[in-house]
């Protein structure tokens, strides 16, 4: 596919003669301390002392900028080059005696993101210009990994930059590795909504995400002698290349304080909120490019700042101290991600992160929306909201305070343009991740959104009291406040009861969101709840993160089309069986094997046989996941080899995963499967039969070493817990094969692929009730000699201390395993054996893993946002596409433009 920068005539020529103005070019409106209106664009001048233009003077200012930002930067390896070293000199002010391999990385990015600005700049006009519905993704996490192979991938320049540092002395995937990768998520939440970034840029939607620019990542782990240690993630500390900051987009976020009631000059009752405090949000933008597309959309992430620099009474009376700690409490609320909230103060500071977030994102968009002249009850035709996972539900309620307050519309017309705007994604039906608030919290810190709160509830209760004929058991069920004491509010039911649709993100999630979860909701509201089960990008987690494979594929189906449609790869389970393919696929494996194999080397100081079964089990620990019950397993073999028994498939398990600070259980269990590693490492008698490694740190740029370097990967949550899972869908996609329970993505997975390609083990969702009462108080007991006899191992402290192992073994004891470890191991343990005797037959299983690989393109991001984009958000593509295409300062070797106007031939992209 060709892909070149046009010229851009037709915006631009608009843009000359004041057809137009060009959106987020446009100076952005101010925010002035005290005020929740922003500056408009109108006394914008007066405010930055611009001086008055004749219209003469002003036409010869547009024709100038018209002719200086009209072309493109060139794409050749020596224009490539030049604009390396200027940003070396000028941006970084380093001479030709100090250009390292650091400097380069910060001159290469600093090049590659005034690309990304142009096309930037060029789709966020043709937004506002079509006037489109637009798409605003609200997530607390974003991980987006590493964004300069990405970048350059989507943009069809890796070759050419790979060139050009060559030729200065660089290579580029050493350039690539000086970035530190952006702290701004924990899990999958945050891969989700990279991918779906990703998907939105590349499909053409207009579409923009909002979230947090987090200085501290959730932290940097460490393993000490077993242990996980944590560490801050200065992640910042060099800055980030590819950020924007925009000190001209600033809104004023408040706390605290009293509510006052007024009548307007209409006679209506009015509130005003009076708050006691108040903090800057600042905008950060990142762009985000999609591939074989000119669009890029905005990742906007706000940064906290003092609304004052100091309070001018405490300097006057010398409070030195007092101003600090201003300052240091403002800037807290961008501090970190997910601070403790085990204590009353990290309660407070989670909340008041969230409503910073959504606060100053809501304004941003009510701004944008009212640059064409309109009303707010038309909102909903311009605006659509997703709200990823309940952090952002106080969204809700924030809007129904500006429009009620700031914008004075009534509350009918208000509550259904705040229903037609918001749209809920729930991850997870886990009741302790379904935040709720205290009341006494929420009344101080936002008292007049507790106001609101308690009036969307009694309207909401009035109307089910309707429809239940005044059941009092299912209005206590779908109150929004939780009785007790405290009294809470519950903020899954809030996003239920404020969104126009909820979906969940597998066949099985969404069901039994609508059957457990949310089940009067259902009843009486059916259509409401959808299911759009998740997808992942093929441009990083199949093209970026395994280039072996990505040329097996092109190879195979003789173009690169599957990048873009995943589904392309279908072609290749014709040829499962063909040996070529097979002798591909293999080497493609190995290649990745060795590359995770030097890693382990390097971090671990283990030596792996790349010839072993490479068992990989990557996600944050927690005890549902059931990393547990993996690590038992691998005891009962490290057992059967200690025996005596040496005819097994060599093995290679790895671990990666952070476990939550605070989360003690899951850190005892990172100390086991390190002390498990301790024991089999070291034992002459086992040889390269078996390994075990936690590999310290997991992240993005991890992932895309470990996930292409997969025989089988683990997803043995205990079934009906695991909301979806994405990485399953990496894996298999990568040309591995997956053992698991029948719970999340799984399912669909298995449907896709076939039963016979996939290892399903344990109990089904609808079973798990009855296992646990069985082993609560009927005294089931799992009688497995391989599982009594690791108990036994672990109760005498072979592999850990008594700090660790005695809460894991009290975890197992029937009475407490919740999490039906001790009920599923046997099943488990039969399942992998049949994995044993797959492997063993080398052309059969590389068959397997083929026709796997070929089945997974429903599970593409661009699958999932289509479907979000159709049935949720009603948006269309919207492709900025110009005609023709000019290059600043053409240099030899580049294509001009042909008579007809349109773009020189180039190679595919991607190649």
């Amino acid at each position: 596919m060709p892909f070149e920068r046009k010229h851009r005539t037709a915006s631009f020529q608009d843009l000359a003669v004041g057809v137009v103005s060009p959106p987020e070019m446009r100076p952005q409106p101010l925010a002035v301390s005290g005020s929740t209106t922003p500056v408009g664009v109108e006394s914008l001048s007066k405010v930055l002392g611009t001086i008055e233009l004749s219209p003469e003077e002003e036409e010869r200012r547009r024709q100038l900028l018209w002719s200086l930002m009209s072309s493109y930067l060139a794409r050749d390896v020596s224009s490539i080059q030049k604009y390396i070293v200027n940003h070396l000199e000028y941006s970084l002010a380093r001479t030709r005696y100090n250009f390292d391999r650091s400097g380069a990385y910060y001159a290469t990015a600093l090049s590659v993101r005034d690309r990304l600005i142009e096309a930037w700049n060029d789709t966020q006009q043709y937004f506002t210009e079509k006037d489109c519905r637009r798409m605003y993704y609200l997530s607390l996490e974003f991980l987006m990994g590493r964004f300069l192979d990405n970048a350059l991938i989507n943009l069809g320049l890796r070759e050419q930059y790979r060139e050009a540092l060559i030729e200065l002395g660089f290579d580029l995937d050493e350039v690539e590795a000086e970035e530190r990768e952006p702290g701004l998520g924990n899990g999958g939440l945050g891969r989700l909504a990279a991918c779906f970034l990703d998907s939105v840029a590349t499909l053409n939607y207009p579409g923009w995400g909002y979230g947090i620019r987090y200085r501290y990542g959730m932290f940097e782990q460490r393993i000490k002698n077993g242990y996980q240690i944590e560490l801050p993630d200065f992640w910042l500390t060099r800055g980030n290349p590819f950020e924007i900051e925009r000190l001209d987009v600033t809104y004023p976020v408040y706390f605290g304080g009293s509510v006052s009631q007024f009548t307007d000059n209409k006679g209506n009752l009015r509130f005003k909120w009076e708050p006691a405090e108040a903090v800057l949000a600042v905008a950060f933008d990142v762009p985000v490019p999609g591939y074989d597309t000119y669009n890029c959309i905005n990742l906007r992430l706000w940064d906290s700042k003092p609304a004052r620099e100091f309070d001018l009474s405490s300097f006057n009376v010398g409070d030195y101290y007092k101003i600090l700690e201003m300052r240091q409490t403002s800037e807290t609320l961008s501090a970190v991600l997910y601070p403790n909230d085990s204590t009353e103060a990290g309660k407070e500071l989670r909340l008041k992160q969230q409503y910073f977030f959504v606060s100053a994102t809501l304004q941003d968009i009510i701004r944008r929306f009212l640059k064409k002249d309109r009303p707010l009850t038309q909102l909903a035709e311009k605006v659509c909201i997703q709200l990823n996972d309940t952090h952002p539900t106080i969204g809700i309620v924030e809007m129904m305070r500006l429009l009620l307050d700031e914008y004075a519309l009534g509350w009918t017309d208000a509550w259904k343009t705040v229903k037609a705007v918001f749209s809920y994604t729930n991850h997870t039906v886990l009741p302790e991740a379904l935040e709720k608030w205290p009341v006494p919290l929420m009344e101080r810190l936002l008292p007049r959104h507790m106001q609101l709160i308690f009036e969307i509830n009694f309207r909401h209760l009035q109307e089910y009291a309707r429809l239940s004929n005044n059941d009092g058991h299912l209005l206590e069920r779908v109150s929004i406040i939780e009785e007790g004491f405290p009294k809470m509010v519950r903020m899954a039911q809030l996003a239920v009861v404020g969104s126009h649709t909820v979906n969940g993100v597998a066949e099985i999630h969404s069901e039994l969101v609508r059957t457990r979860l949310f089940p009067d909701f259902n009843r009486f509201e059916p259509k409401k709840f959808v299911n759009i089960t998740n997808g992942v990008t093929p441009r990083r987690w199949i093209l970026e993160a395994n280039p072996a494979l990505s040329a097996v594929f092109s190879r195979w189906t003789e173009s690169d089309e599957w990048i873009l449609d995943l589904n392309q790869i279908r072609q290749l389970e014709q040829y499962a069986e063909n040996p070529d393919l097979q002798r591909e696929f293999f080497e493609a494996k190995k290649e990745n094997k060795r590359r995770l194999a030097e890693y382990i080397r390097e971090k671990n100081g283990v030596h792996v046989d790349v010839n072993a079964l490479f068992d990989i089990q990557v996600k944050r620990i927690h005890e549902y996941k059931r990393q547990l019950l993996n690590i038992l397993g691998v005891i009962a073999r490290y057992n059967l080899i200690k025996s005596g028994k040496r005819d097994l498939v060599p093995r290679v398990f790895i671990f990666g995963g952070k476990a939550a600070a605070g989360y003690a259980q899951a850190k005892r269990i990172i100390r086991l499967i390190n002390g498990v590693a301790d024991v089999v490492n070291n034992d002459p008698d086992v040889g390269d039969l078996l390994k075990v490694v936690f590999l310290e740190n997991y992240s993005v740029s991890l992932a895309e070493i470990i996930i292409p370097a997969s025989d089988i990967s683990e997803h043995i949550s205990t079934a009906g817990m695991e909301a979806s899972g994405t990485s399953n869908m990496k894996f298999v996609m990568n040309g591995g094969l997956i053992i698991g329970t029948m719970d999340g993505a799984n399912i669909e997975i298995r449907e896709e692929i076939g039963p016979e390609n996939i290892f399903i083990f344990g109990l089904l969702a609808q079973e798990v009730d009855q296992a646990r009462n069985e082993l609560k108080y009927h005294g089931w007991k799992c009688t497995d000699g391989r599982f009594q006899n690791a108990l036994g191992q672990l109760s005498r402290g072979m592999y850990c201390g008594q700090d660790t192992f005695q809460e894991i073994v009290r975890a197992l004891d029937p009475a407490n395993d919740y999490y039906l470890i001790s009920r599923d191991f046997t099943s488990y343990m039969e399942a992998q054996d049949r994995v044993d005797a797959a492997y063993r037959d080398q052309r059969s299983w590389l068959a397997k893993c083929i026709v796997s690989t070929a089945r997974m393109g429903k599970f593409s991001s661009d699958r999932s946002i289509h479907e979000y984009a159709e049935r949720i958000w009603r948006i269309e593509p919207c492709a900025y596409t110009p005609s023709s295409i000019t290059y600043k300062e053409p240099v030899e070797g580049v294509s001009e433009p042909t008579a007809d106007g349109t773009a020189p031939k180039t190679t595919l992209r991607g190649t």
